[in-house]
């Protein structure tokens, strides 16, 4: 076959005999165990790992174990091989890559941008070892290449996957060769038309572009051979997706995206002359072409975060175009090239192993270092740990998860309600009880029922603090559900027995008699039948008897009791779509969508919301404290529309209302329910008018619209 005598023929161009044995038999194991399958443009299987192991060796620079790996990887995912045959024919080393890569074929990445940077969180958390990442990248590269062999649909799904996860990883790696060769790709499965275009008029053009830079680097080739500095002279297009990706950025056509090319300059030169020679450069440049300071990067005093080193500036031509001109090292294009500068910016981690940052830091060294390091099989193991976990929902959404959570955390994590109603899951198909530890990659499937209602226990078993508030809320909100009950049970059973005493010194004398240390568990007690109505009734009749000699002792009633919901803020969040809890706005100040509002727990009809500023709020407030609960809008709110009166005082003049109705009417599109005049005497007109409006803003945009007619001298707000 050719593919394999290309690839020993690109073998022996890197390792010796003695190293290409081990290499030859994984080759040689691969074509047994995948002889018969096909891919699907009905080539050998076994095609796809040489060419992933080609990639692996001539363009990244990877050793024998991850070549090896690269070419055995697809025998065990498909269950051809078995670990313990590859670790007993080869290395443990060897085994541990092929069981990353394995690890990171099982993800099937959903089509969801705002889940992308999860999926890249959750494959690099499989690579215990750094070489299986770039193995990957390898393999990607490879299908990417041969995309034209698959269905439409899988063309596009890998498409979008090498944009969104794969070519990034690359980026960030530092491998920019290799991410823009990605990203091309992608780009022309996904907008055909679009990639088609660039690439035609990069064709078309690259006459006109070699002869520019010819005449544009003429004068400054002169000037720098008399100062005696050594260099070479590059061209460098942009690739066909940064170019797609300006023009859609700042909705512009090809031809007005001005750095569609760059001229480098790469010196030659000792790492201690590096800076002053660059900026020589920059001078002799700047003498022929005058330069915009607007687009100066120095990037060599102070290298970017991620290290990468460069000067960079756009300058424009006597003849009046646009060129941007890169001047680097010669040690700077290489580390930029070939991704030593690349710096992946995750959260650090500590724990048994090493942290996300010291990872690819080793990532970059391992790059670096080359031969040194990659084709050693002696390369250190290294094991990334991470506080966090990925775990997939059935229809194969990603949820992020602490590491140690459990099926509760991964309920709430979804909603509280299914937290809350929860019974357990099935986890990769298997059913779990509801203290389950998860781990990562797991498919989970949440179990409910509608009677389970959250248990203080369940605080010991959640370790997110978003399911641990949660079931804290329902608990609170519960308790001071039972409290608010039984304080109306004990305040209607004392009325009822026409006993001589107020209810507050009654409660004072019950939470002594039992020992309690607030009036709240005292209700919460009674609602629960933990404590009788008839021992009350006993114990306040037996106070009240003359033979009873009474402590006349005060006592402080704590009634820290408010009736809450389960919102994050503890107040009541007023939306149309509130479910659970029966509210009515009251009449007696209509509050409007944007008012100040507050909620009054009423006996028989649930709760009523009334403005903070209503007629009734500070009786309220004063004499049922208890019953009083904090409540705002929503803020998607949608509750309908509100009537509002409005009380208007004019002069007495003529197609006053004509005005009034055209404004509200016409201008606002306010629906008028009833206006009504009269006149307070001959000069002045009193009236009202009630309209509907869907928030306050709209009610006080018609009084400020109002105030501007002229005979208008007042309007204000009835309820």
């Amino acid at each position: 076959m050719d593919i394999i005598e290309d690839f020993s023929r690109m073998l022996s161009h890197h390792f010796s005999f003695e190293q290409r044995s081990m290499i030859e038999d994984a080759l040689s194991l691969a074509c047994q165990r995948l002889e018969g399958l096909t891919r699907w443009d009905g080539q050998p299987f076994v095609n796809h790992a040489i060419n992933v192991a080609a990639i692996a060796c001539d363009e990244i620079g990877l050793g024998r174990s991850s070549i090896c790996a690269a070419l055995l990887h697809d025998t065990v995912r498909l269950g051809l091989c078995t670990p313990d045959e590859i670790e007993k024919r080869f290395t443990s080393k060897c085994t541990a890559l092929v069981a990353g890569l394995c690890n990171i074929s099982e993800v099937d990445p959903k089509m969801s941008d705002t889940q992308s940077d999860s999926f890249k969180e959750l494959i690099l958390s499989y690579a215990s070892d750094p070489r299986v990442i770039l193995i990957k990248l390898a393999d990607r590269l490879e299908v990417m290449r041969s995309l034209d062999i698959f269905p439409s649909e899988k063309r596009k799904k890998k498409a979008w996957e090498t944009l969104n996860i794969y070519s990034q990883i690359a980026h960030k790696l530092g491998l920019y060769t290799m991410k823009s060769e990605l990203e091309d790709l992608a780009l022309k499965q996904l907008h055909p038309q679009e990639w088609s275009k660039i690439s035609r008029y990069i064709e078309n053009t690259v006459d006109q572009r070699e002869s520019f830079i010819t005449e544009f680097v003429e004068p400054i080739r002169k000037k720098m051979d008399t100062a005696n500095i050594r260099y070479s002279v590059k061209g460098r297009t942009k690739s066909i997706y940064s170019i797609w990706r300006k023009m859609k950025k700042y909705k512009i056509g090809i031809e007005e995206v001005y750095d569609l090319f760059a001229v480098r300059f790469v010196l030659k030169c000792a790492r201690e002359d590096e800076k002053r020679l660059c900026w020589q450069t920059y001078s002799i440049v700047t003498d022929y072409n005058t330069p915009n300071p607007d687009r100066l990067r120095d990037w060599i005093s102070i290298p970017k975060s991620n290290g990468y080193e460069s000067l960079h500036t756009t300058v424009i031509t006597p003849q009046g175009r646009w060129v941007e001109v890169q001047i680097r090292s010669e040690r700077m294009d290489d580390v930029a090239e070939h991704g030593v500068a690349a710096h992946w910016r995750y959260k650090g981690v500590s724990g048994n192993g090493i942290g996300s940052e010291e990872w690819l830091a080793k990532v970059r060294q391992m790059i670096e270092n080359g031969v040194k390091e990659l084709t050693s099989d002696d390369t250190p193991d290294i094991k990334l740990t991470s506080k966090e976990i990925f775990v997939f929902t059935p229809n194969g959404d990603l949820r992020k998860l602490n590491d140690g959570a459990t099926i509760l955390d991964f309920a709430y994590n979804i909603h509280s309600e299914l937290g809350n109603t929860c019974i357990g899951a099935k986890v990769n198909h298997k059913s779990v009880s509801i203290k389950h530890k998860l781990r990562n990659g797991d498919i989970v499937e949440i179990l409910t029922l509608k009677k389970q209602r959250p248990k203080s226990d369940w605080l010991n078993i959640v370790t997110s603090s978003k399911a641990k508030s949660r079931i804290k809320a329902f608990l609170k909100e519960e308790q001071s559900k039972r409290a608010y009950i039984g304080r109306e049970e004990i305040e209607r059973k004392i009325k009822n027995w026409k006993l001589d005493i107020s209810f507050d010194e009654a409660v004072a004398i019950l939470l002594r008699h039992f020992k309690i240390k607030n009036a709240l568990d005292l209700y919460t007690k009674i609602s629960e039948e933990e404590i009788e109505t008839s021992t009350i009734k006993e114990i306040l009749t037996d106070f009240l008897s003359p033979t009873t000699e009474r402590e006349e002792q005060p006592v402080e009633i704590e009634e820290n009791f408010t009736y809450e919901s389960s919102s994050d803020d503890d107040c009541l969040m007023i939306d149309k779509n509130l479910s659970g809890i029966e509210y009515k706005f009251g009449r007696c100040c209509n509050p409007i969508l944007g008012d100040p509002i507050f909620g009054f727990v009423t006996i028989a009809t649930g709760i009523t919301i009334h403005r903070t500023d209503c007629p009734n709020a500070n009786r309220l407030r004063n004499q049922y404290p208890y019953r009083v609960i904090e409540a705002k809008w929503k803020n998607s709110a949608d509750t309908g529309r509100f009537r509002a009166t409005l009380k208007i005082q004019a002069r007495n003049t003529f197609g006053l209302v004509n005005k009034i109705t055209e404004i509200l009417n016409k201008e606002l599109k306010i629906n008028i329910g009833a206006i009504n005049f009269t006149e307070k005497d001959s000069m002045t007109i009193e009236g009202s008018v009630t309209i509907e409006v869907a928030n306050i803003g709209i009610l006080d945009a018609a009084i400020y619209k109002l105030l501007k007619i002229k005979d208008i001298e007042r309007v204000t707000r009835l309820k």
